[in-house]
């Protein structure tokens, strides 16, 4: 799918080459040139009385060598065409049916695609409103495609063709009959051979969605060894083990129906969450300062919380409440149980929950539904499965010490990941105050306090004096220790592998390629400067468009740009960065201009320019193959002989 995206897009940006390469010749020839396809509009019958349907054909002729695409192309492939009627005040729906496209696999988007050639012709079916006003009425098809040949796309357009229809209430209804070999093209659905294809692009997709669930699940499962958590188990299972009836079955119904109640709970709150956002989330709620701020909030909250600063706990008015119907018995009574655990339970899950819920409503979609029930079903199954099997309750570790132990090492992580989120913050506000610096040696100190909490030589809750170290909370604590301590070259410009995607970028040195070179030159939000100086010196531009809050666009930078092989390639190119998530006019100015250029907003967005301002090659979002983005620097079309152009004529 990556690959499809990429090419996709350096389809649309070579445009740029089509428009000003044929700017001087004759306008009649270039009005023919890039507009390959003519389209006319014609309605059978010509009539037609109100309340009946009329059958509009839509024909296209297209020149030799170039195609359009169908209207059942799916997402990560070319421009689908789209078909409507005009707004019109005799017409109350119409339906658009597609003949049968020439299907081939094109390996550039790795799916296969379907285009038309030649003359093709679109039916419309159209009904007539009951209440239309007799006389002619004008309809109007709309269309919007992209036509390609075997060398470049040409920029998507709109098209526009008419038909007079006459609204006769004598007129003969005529019996609207489509032909075989057509179908309709519903909106948002692909033809099976799409759907097909289009589900290999899903598989990046899938595999994401499968970790956030698996990660969702894992901490459903980790929320149970928490201090609100553990202690509880026992006293729930007693309720469930010694019913007044004794029988097993009785015992596991009232274990499901008390899991159902932790589900529907935390359920309810994705749930809220999803419609909150709509089913597309909120575009560059990463970079939204109030949407950091208010997470960042929680955990500093939580953070303090489980150090032992103050307690959180929902109040005790509503448990009493909630405890006094849960003891009437029966299924009301232990679903309300499961609601009044899950709430006593928030300190310890909260989070859990917070991480979840910020990491899905970054995605958007249904994440924060789908990631709340699988914690939530990861949380209860425990409690269903010790329903079912009572003895394993015997060979639980037993409540004590170590769980005010978890408790405050969850405390120092809680208020590590705090900072993540105030980075962002400061990166989009451009305050320059949490430095990359700055944020590893605060990260240092919150990880060792933990690993040195655990060796003993810090006193907190949980840890005394004369206390021994057991093996598990040696290696434990060494393994936070070694971890801080990895994180101190960091601060000297020593990258951080995937780390790096969640740190600051440094504003020094520090992104340097192995063997101490200096740094990349990079201008900053200044592409006519940037393009004047390649004027001057003979070269090509290289355009990142990237974000202050962009995880991915961070690790690009540090992982990918460093490397060697990369490093030295780029050396070549006058070098531009162009925040486009900012809060300034800059960012502002630089979204428009990538969104002006290339039809997206997405970031990372590399793109590489002459020193007319033309487009020589596009490549969106991360990548972690070296090679291919190589490839990209150094031989997408014409760079390398546009180079070699320039140099010679400088």
């Amino acid at each position: 799918m990556k690959t499809a995206r990429r090419f996709r897009a350096f389809l649309v940006v070579r445009t740029f080459l089509v428009v000003l390469a044929l700017f001087p010749v004759s306008g009649s020839a270039r009005a023919e040139k890039l507009d390959p396809a003519k389209w006319s509009l014609e309605l059978h019958p010509a009539a037609a009385a109100p309340g009946s349907k009329v059958v509009a054909g839509l024909a296209a002729k297209i020149e030799p060598g170039w195609h359009l695409y169908s209207l059942t192309t799916p997402a990560g492939g070319p421009i689908a065409t789209t078909i409507r009627i005009a707004d019109n005040a005799a017409v109350v729906r119409f339906r658009v049916f597609e003949p049968a496209p020439k299907r081939a696999f094109d390996p550039n988007f790795n799916l296969e695609t379907e285009t038309y050639e030649g003359e093709p012709a679109f039916l419309i079916e159209i009904e007539t409103k009951k209440d239309a006003v007799a006389g002619p009425t004008e309809v109007v098809a709309e269309v919007r495609y992209q036509m390609c040949n075997d060398r470049v796309c040409l920029p998507p357009v709109k098209r526009r063709a008419a038909a007079t229809l006459a609204v006769d209430a004598s007129a003969k209804v005529a019996t609207v009959v489509i032909p075989a070999g057509y179908t309709e093209a519903k909106p948002g659905t692909f033809s099976a051979a799409a759907r097909k294809s289009g589900a290999r692009t899903a598989t990046g997709d899938s595999q994401d969605l499968a970790f956030f669930l698996l990660t969702a699940f894992g901490f459903g499962l980790a929320a149970i060894f928490t201090p609100c958590v553990f202690p509880m188990i026992p006293i729930t299972m007693s309720y469930f083990l010694n019913r007044p009836s004794g029988s097993r079955a009785d015992s596991v119904t009232q274990a499901a129906i008390f899991c159902i109640g932790i589900i529907v709970l935390f359920s309810g709150l994705g749930l809220l969450a999803t419609a909150a956002l709509g089913p597309f989330g909120i575009v560059q709620i990463g970079s939204n300062v109030w949407v950091n701020g208010f997470i960042a909030a929680i955990f500093l909250a939580f953070g303090l919380s489980l150090l032992g600063a103050f307690e959180i706990t929902i109040p005790s008015s509503v448990l009493t409440r909630l405890d006094r119907v849960s003891q009437q018995g029966g299924t009301a009574g232990t679903l309300v149980m499961g609601l009044t655990f899950s709430l006593a339970s928030f300190a310890c899950v909260g989070p859990f929950m917070g991480t979840l819920l910020a990491a899905s409503v970054q995605a958007g979609g249904m994440r924060p539904l789908l990631g709340m029930l699988t914690f939530a079903t990861g949380l209860a199954l425990p409690f269903f499965l010790l329903a079912i099997f009572p003895s394993y309750l015997k060979r639980m570790p037993k409540s004590g010490v170590w769980l005010a132990r978890v408790k405050v090492v969850m405390g120092f992580v809680i208020l590590a990941v705090m900072f993540k989120y105030l980075a962002s913050i400061d990166q989009v506000l451009q305050w320059n105050s949490l430095t990359r610096e700055r944020f590893l040696a605060l990260w240092i100190v919150l990880f060792a306090m933990a690993g040195l909490y655990l060796l003993g030589y810090v006193r907190l809750e949980g840890v005394s004096k004369d206390e021994p170290v057991g093996l598990w909370r040696l290696m434990i604590g060494i393994a936070f220790v070694a971890f801080a301590i990895s994180l101190v070259p960091g601060m000297f410009g020593a990258k951080l592998g995937e780390l790096d995607a969640y740190v600051p970028i440094s504003n020094s040195a520090g992104l340097n390629a192995a063997g101490g070179e200096p740094a990349l030159a990079w201008m900053k939000n200044q592409f006519p400067q940037a393009m004047e100086k390649a004027r001057r010196e003979g070269k090509l531009v290289f355009v990142n468009f990237t974000g202050y809050a962009c995880t991915n666009c961070h690790w690009m930078k540090a992982n990918m740009f460093t490397r060697p092989e990369i490093r030295s390639a780029m050396q070549g190119f006058v070098l531009v960065d162009l925040y486009t998530d900012g809060t300034d006019d800059a960012s502002r100015v630089n979204g428009e201009f990538e969104e002006k250029t290339f039809g997206t907003v997405a970031i990372p967005y590399y793109a590489i320019f002459d020193a007319d301002g033309k487009v020589l090659a596009t490549f969106p979002s991360l990548t972690r193959n070296p090679q291919e983005f190589l490839t990209f620097l150094n031989t997408p079309s014409g760079v390398k002989s546009a180079r070699t152009s320039i140099r010679a004529t400088g």
